[in-house]
C-alpha cells in the first residue's frame, strides 16, 4: 500500500469515527424536545430510547456477517450517510411510533458504522504496522464534544430543532463525502461460515469490553448522582465529574498510540486498569470534594486505551473471522452500556450507590487479572 493511500485511509477512518460520535451526540440535546412534542411520560420515553439501543445491537450482529462478505467500505458509507439522513426525522416525528421507528433506524446506522469502521481501522493499522487504534477512538470522543456542543449552541440561539438537525446533517454528509473515496477497497471475502458463536479468546475480549463499556456508561448515568449523594458538589455543578472523565479519556487516547508502542498491549491493559481502580478508590474514600473528583480524571485516563486494545486484539486473533469477532466485541460492549446502568440502579436501590461503584472497581480488577492473557502478543 502506497504512503498516499495509507494517509487517505487514516483520514477516512478518523472521519468515520468522528461522524459516529458526532451523530449520536446530536441526538442527546433533542431528547427534551421530543418528550415535549409527543407529550409522553418518562416510562414511554424510556421505551422509545430503548429502540435506539435495540437497533444498534441488531445491526452490529448483522454487520459482522455483511462485512465479512462485502468488506467494510460499503457498510461505513451506508451507516454514515444513514445517520445524516435519519437525524432530521428525529426532530419532527409526530407520533411515538414514528419516533420509535426513526430511533431504531438511527441506532441501526450507528451500530453498523461502529462495527465497520473498527474493522476498517484494524486493516489500516495492520497496513501501517504500528498502533493507531487509540487515536482513531479519540475521534469518536471529539465528535461527541463537537456534535453536542454544536446542537446545543444552535438550539440555545433559538434555531428550530429541525433546522438545527439539518445543519448538523449537512456537516455529517460533507464529512462522509470526504470519507467515501478514501476508504480502502473491499478485500476478498473471508473464508468460513457467515455466523459463528463467539468462542475461545474472543469470549474473553468481549467480556472485558462489556466491563469497560459498563464503566463508561456508569460514569455518564450515575457519576453526577454519586457526587451529589456524597455532598461533594451541588446538583448544578455535578456534571463536572463526567466532564473531567471525558477530557481525561480523550487526552489519554490522543496520546495512547505512543504509549502502547512503548509499553505494549499487555502492560497498558495492566497499568491502565490499575490506574482506573485507583480512581475509584480516590472517588469513594476521600472525603474532600476537590480531591475526590480527581478520581474521575484517573478513571478516564486509566480506561482510555483499554477498549482500543481489545478491538486491536479482535483483529489479530485467529479463533474466528475478524469481522465477526469485532461484531461480537462491539455488541457485548454496547450491551454493557444498555444494561449496565439498570444493574447499577438495582444495586444502588438494594444496597447503596457507593456499593455499586465498588462493584465497578471489582470488575476492573478482572481486567487487571486478565491483562497477561488478553494482551498476549500471540493469541
Amino acid at each position: 500500500m502506497s504512503s498516499s493511500v495509507q494517509c487517505a485511509a487514516k483520514l477516512a477512518t478518523r472521519l468515520g469515527f468522528f461522524v459516529a460520535g458526532f451523530g449520536i451526540a446530536c441526538w442527546a440535546p433533542l431528547v427534551p424536545f421530543a418528550k415535549q412534542r409527543l407529550a409522553v411520560d418518562d416510562a414511554t420515553l424510556g421505551l422509545l430510547l430503548l429502540c435506539l439501543g435495540i437497533g444498534a445491537v441488531a445491526a452490529m450482529l448483522l454487520t459482522g456477517v455483511l462485512t465479512s462478505r462485502l468488506g467494510s467500505k460499503p457498510i461505513i458509507v451506508a451507516g454514515g450517510f444513514g445517520l445524516a439522513i435519519i437525524l432530521p426525522l428525529l426532530a419532527f416525528a409526530g407520533t411515538p411510533a414514528m419516533l420509535g421507528a426513526a430511533l431504531f433506524a438511527f441506532g441501526a446506522s450507528l451500530g453498523s458504522l461502529d462495527v465497520a469502521v473498527n474493522v476498517h481501522a484494524i486493516e489500516v493499522e495492520r497496513a501501517e504496522g504500528r498502533p493507531l487504534m487509540s487515536g482513531f477512538h479519540a475521534q469518536f470522543s471529539i465528535g461527541g464534544f463537537v456534535g453536542a456542543g454544536m446542537m446545543t449552541l444552535l438550539l440555545a440561539m433559538g434555531a428550530d430543532a429541525l433546522i438545527s438537525t439539518l445543519v448538523c446533517s449537512s456537516l455529517m454528509g460533507l464529512a462522509m463525502g470526504l470519507t467515501t473515496p478514501r476508504l480502502l477497497r473491499a478485500r476478498p471475502p473471508e473464508d468460513g461460515p457467515l455466523f459463528v458463536l463467539p468462542h475461545g479468546f474472543v469470549v474473553l475480549l468481549a467480556a472485558l469490553a462489556g466491563i469497560m463499556f459498563l464503566v463508561e456508561g456508569a460514569m455518564l448515568d450515575w457519576g453526577a448522582l454519586l457526587l451529589t449523594a456524597a455532598d461533594h458538589l451541588p446538583k448544578a455543578q455535578a456534571g463536572l465529574g463526567y466532564m473531567l472523565f471525558s477530557i481525561a479519556m480523550t487526552a489519554g487516547r490522543l496520546g495512547g498510540d505512543a504509549i502502547v508502542s512503548r509499553t505494549g498491549d499487555r502492560a497498558t491493559l495492566f497499568w491502565g486498569s490499575l490506574i482506573a481502580i485507583a480512581g475509584f478508590v480516590v472517588l469513594l474514600t476521600i472525603p474532600f470534594a476537590a480531591v475526590a473528583i480527581t478520581g474521575f480524571l484517573l478513571i478516564g485516563l486509566g480506561a482510555s486505551n483499554l477498549v482500543p486494545i481489545l478491538f486491536r486484539k479482535a483483529g489479530t486473533q485467529d479463533a474466528m473471522p475478524v469481522s465477526l469477532a469485532v461484531a461480537a466485541v462491539t455488541t457485548t460492549g454496547y450491551s454493557g452500556v444498555l444494561l449496565g446502568p439498570a444493574a447499577i440502579g438495582f444495586v444502588a436501590e438494594f444496597v447503596s450507590l457507593q456499593a455499586a461503584f465498588w462493584m465497578l472497581a471489582a470488575l476492573l480488577g478482572i481486567v487487571t487479572l486478565s491483562a497477561h492473557r488478553a494482551g498476549a502478543e500471540q493469541n
